[in-house]
């Protein structure tokens, strides 16, 4: 394939999504049109209770970030459900790296669903070679087939984006990791088209399939509009956190889950009377008789969705990045993914001030309370600072329990391309499956604390019209 088709195939993935099949590895995916380019199988990834989800992959689920914010999401939306989670990517892998690992990496865990993320270095940053796309084609097939034989959900997730204007401008840091290396100029379109094949493969097989490279591409993109250096894939090759939060978003979005929104406080005058929602679980309503004054509490279901302003409480090898609070403000996640929305209509004209567990949250006139307010953009509220407790003590789990599991599968990997004797490599992998075990019990150990945390506690609200001055 030669750079023009590359990149018309990458234009076709981020405009549309899709792709016809390809008979020949040369040929170029033609488009169809769709409603969202980010879906195209709908209701998947809602696992029940004591459901597990393992997500499977190279060096970027190694990071332990878009793992870690779709697990913090589900821990704060589903409370009551006891998902299980693990992340498991290992640096440099390729699809068919993955299936010497997949017996005790995957297999093991008796996952219920199973994200598959490949292709960064399945095509060796190098040109497109049909061999080489072959191999690619060839290993995620097994993955695909091998998920299926163990009656898990396989979820296909496109490449990431190669940032081809980062890696330039970091050529002169030499803290830079892949300073000096060669990558092909157009390895950001031969990703687009790995994505084109791997969406296609997954409709003709009825397999859920999400377009990463797009929205990292488009949030990118129209950026730096405004700021040319602007980056989220800050090495060129790993999206920093906020690149991250975007998987994760993008991940949720697609698989269209059961609770989109957080709670939903109503209660209207309707006549003489004020009247609560009955969907939700408002209890001890008081009013004052002139209706300058209301007190109520609302046990919620779930807390709001909260990522921590700091990636990690160590520096990671991938190097410095964004926030993912960036990636939260880009994609309008609060709005979309997780609004608390809190409505009064009926209220005497003025402003009110509104306390939640003796909380000042804000003062609001009448008419934005008769409409609505969106409670997640208020960080100091008790159950965002519940759910933010919650996220770090996520963030501890992956810092001390699942990024060290990584590093070990890791050792193993080397391991098996060091020793030619089946005798020695049973003898060290013995010894790090052991390890890896430990940690295993380290992350369950978390896992039943977060849960723990996570637990929605009944919140009193208070509103007090403001004296005018």
């Amino acid at each position: 394939m030669d750079s023009r088709n590359l990149l018309l195939a990458s234009l076709l993935f981020l405009s549309v999504g899709y792709a016809e099949p390809s008979p020949e590895p040369s040929a170029i995916p033609s488009a169809k049109p769709t409603e969202n380019p980010a879906i195209s199988h709908s209701g998947f990834l809602n696992p029940a209770d004591g459901d597990t989800v393992v997500f499977l992959g190279d060096s970027i689920t190694h990071q332990c970030l878009y793992t870690q914010y779709i697990e913090d999401f589900f821990f704060t939306r589903y409370p009551e459900r006891k998902i299980h989670f693990h992340t498991s990517g290992v640096g440099g892998d390729k699809a068919e790296d993955a299936m010497a690992r997949f017996e005790d990496d995957v297999a093991a865990l008796e996952p219920d669903f199973v994200t598959l993320l490949f292709g960064m270095n399945d095509g060796q940053y190098e040109a497109f070679n049909e061999e080489t796309f072959a191999i690619y084609r060839s290993g995620m097939t097994q993955l695909i087939d091998r998920v299926e034989k163990i009656e898990a959900q396989a979820i296909a997730l496109s490449p990431t984006m190669f940032d081809h204007h980062q890696r330039e401008l970091r050529q002169s840091d030499s803290t830079y990791r892949f300073r000096g290396k060669d990558h092909d100029p157009y390895y950001n379109a031969l990703l687009a088209y790995y994505g084109a094949w791997l969406r296609e493969t997954a409709a003709k097989r009825s397999l859920p399939f999400i377009n990463l490279w797009g929205p990292i591409n488009d949030i990118t993109f129209e950026a730096r509009r405004s700021d040319p250096d602007f980056s989220i894939v800050e090495d060129a090759i790993h999206p920093g956190a906020a690149g991250h939060f975007i998987m994760a978003f993008s991940i949720l979005s697609a698989s269209q889950q059961e609770r989109v929104n957080v709670s939903s406080i109503t209660i209207t005058k309707s006549g003489p009377k004020w009247v609560a929602a009955k969907n939700e679980k408002i209890s001890d309503l008081k009013i004052s008789r002139d209706g300058s004054q209301m007190s109520f509490t609302f046990l919620a279901r779930s807390l709001p969705w909260v990522v921590p302003a700091e990636m990690s409480e160590s520096p990671l090898k991938w190097g410095p990045s964004a926030p993912p609070s960036l990636g939260y403000d880009l994609t309008h996640a609060g709005h979309k993914l997780g609004a608390e929305r809190l409505r009064i209509a009926g209220l005497p004209p003025g402003k009110y001030e509104l306390q939640i567990d003796d909380q000042v949250i804000g003062i609001f006139t009448h008419l934005a309370l008769g409409a609505k307010v969106e409670l997640q953009n208020y960080p100091q509220t008790p159950q965002s600072r519940q759910s933010l407790a919650v996220a770090l003590l996520n963030r501890e789990r992956n810092d001390k329990a699942v990024r060290p599991m990584r590093d070990l599968w890791s050792k193993v990997k080397g391991l098996r391309k060091r020793l030619e004797s089946t005798e020695d490599f049973n003898e060290g992998y013995s010894v790090l499956l052991s390890q890896i075990e430990e940690l295993h019990h380290l992350s369950s150990d978390y896992e039943a604390r977060i849960y723990e945390a996570a637990t929605p506690l009944p919140r009193r609200y208070q509103l007090q019209l403001v004296p005018q001055r």
